[in-house]
């Protein structure tokens, strides 16, 4: 059984606003006596309100927080800005001391938590890799052996002599992760910094994180790349005001995390005012599920079967055609399903109507999509309802070609089912996994689209229509 390096043990940390702290001792003694009189601020400019003016007012960056890991873990760090990750990783890297609780780690701890940390500017990049190799209690032989290793990987070869002050912040980061990974620390703690760097040099620091973890090594990986997290990190941890809100395996922490966020920021299509369209029938609902009638699901995996329920409120009866329209984050359109060329003309009645769109393998690559909704009226293609943004969905890579090289983002948009022949007659079918053939036999699509009862609407019934 693995050890465990790293126990973090009802961990909190407070912050105090409104104190003191200019700088400068001149200052703080002059802003002390002026509060101490009763005086404004005398270092305030004309007009300048006073934002500091908050004594006794405490903020809890984290509150009890506990959790272990285990020798060669990757575990993910995630939640929104102010979350508390920054200050987790800053307790643990013993940059700041905890208000309450303890951690307690085994091993020789580098952090790459900010742009410039641990880096000295006026040293150029080799005496700055030969300083954090001796911070992190190696010896120069040891050093010695890794040099090579880290200037081939932060790609600065041309400039390691050069001080670092006079880096582009990109250099400095690409220089600080070669250091931090390559020095054989047994933790690795690494923050969003890695933003900074181009989309090559992430994918390559994330392969190097999994080497890391291969040898034996525990990383604490904090990101807003929500793909990366789940692609590097069997574990996430998810915190949120402070406050461990989840601890489980990567995918249902992530999807978790997004399903909060979303039900936080989103507006009823019912409230919605940014459309167009004479109003006739109208958006009031979509929701994405793994199966028909499912629970609402944001995240998928390509290949995997997808259902779209769509709720359409019609003053009277009418037929219609509906279309969606797929967009990536960009805003490009990447495809769209139109009931007029599928041949489904639904009689929409009056009151609230369900349809539901299914995909038997959703075929879109690694990234993050939205779906924009358009209903006409079939008589005279007069247009009833135009709203972006009905809904929103991640899409995660799958190895459903069981190869072991599953499809990324930077492979296209798009999976295409085709089939490789070679010269000796040999022939690999490259399909998605298809989902079992008795759902595929089941009418998922409504008949009548009926619409639900009063009572149904005044319940927020979801009725499935199998």
């Amino acid at each position: 059984m693995a050890e465990t390096v790293i126990s973090v043990e009802h961990l909190s940390k407070a912050y105090r606003l409104g104190q003191i702290g200019t700088g400068r001792l001149v200052d703080d003694l002059k802003v002390w006596w002026a509060k101490a009189r009763g005086k404004p601020n005398p270092l305030l400019k004309i007009g300048q309100k006073d934002h500091g003016n908050r004594d006794g007012e405490t903020i809890w960056a984290l509150s009890d927080v506990s959790f272990t890991v285990k020798q060669g873990e990757v575990l993910g760090v995630i939640g929104s800005n102010g979350a508390g990750k920054s200050t987790l990783l800053k307790i643990i890297s013993q940059i700041t001391a905890p208000t309450s609780g303890c951690i307690k780690a085994k091993g020789r701890v580098a952090s790459l938590l900010e742009v410039g940390t641990g880096f000295h500017p006026d040293l150029t990049g080799r005496e700055n890799t030969y300083l954090n190799g001796a911070i992190l209690g190696m010896k120069k032989p040891e050093i010695d052996r890794k040099f090579d290793e880290v200037v081939a990987f932060s790609e600065v070869e041309q400039f390691i002599d050069t001080p670092v002050k006079r880096y582009s912040s990109g250099m400095y980061v690409r220089l600080a992760f070669a250091v931090a990974a390559h020095l054989d620390p047994e933790i690795l703690l690494v923050d969003e910094v890695l933003a900074v760097g181009d989309a090559a040099f992430q994918r390559k620091c994330i392969g190097k994180m999994g080497d890391v973890a291969r040898g034996g090594r525990t990383v604490l990986f904090v990101s807003h790349n929500l793909g990366a997290v789940t692609t590097l990190c069997h574990r996430t941890i998810w915190l949120d005001k402070g406050q461990l809100r989840m601890d489980s395996d990567s995918s249902s922490a992530v999807e978790a995390y997004l399903g909060q966020r979303k039900r936080a920021t989103r507006k009823s299509l019912s409230d919605r005012s940014d459309r167009t369209g004479s109003g006739e029938v109208r958006f009031v609902g979509c929701r994405i599920a793994r199966e028909c009638g499912g629970s609402e699901v944001n995240e998928f995996l390509t290949g995997e079967e997808v259902f779209i329920h769509i709720d359409l409120e019609a003053r009277s009866s009418i037929s219609v055609f509906v279309g969606l329209q797929v967009k990536d984050s960009l805003g490009r359109k990447v495809t769209s399903f139109n009931s007029r060329e599928g041949g489904f003309e639904p009689l929409l009645k009056t009151g609230m109507n369900r349809l539901v769109l299914h995909i038997p393998g959703l075929l879109l690559l690694e990234g993050q999509y939205s779906i924009d909704g358009s209903v006409v009226r079939v008589s005279n293609a007069a247009r009833c309802d135009l709203i972006e943004r009905i809904a929103e969905f991640g899409v995660y890579p799958s190895d459903f070609c069981r190869t072991g090289s599953p499809f990324r983002a930077y492979h296209g948009v798009f999976f295409h089912h085709h089939i490789w022949n070679g010269p000796n007659s040999e022939t690999v079918n490259v399909t998605s996994e298809r989902p079992p053939a008795e759902c595929l036999q089941q009418p998922h699509l409504p008949t009548d689209s009926a619409p639900l009862t009063s009572a149904e609407q005044t319940a927020g019934v979801e009725r499935s229509t199998q």
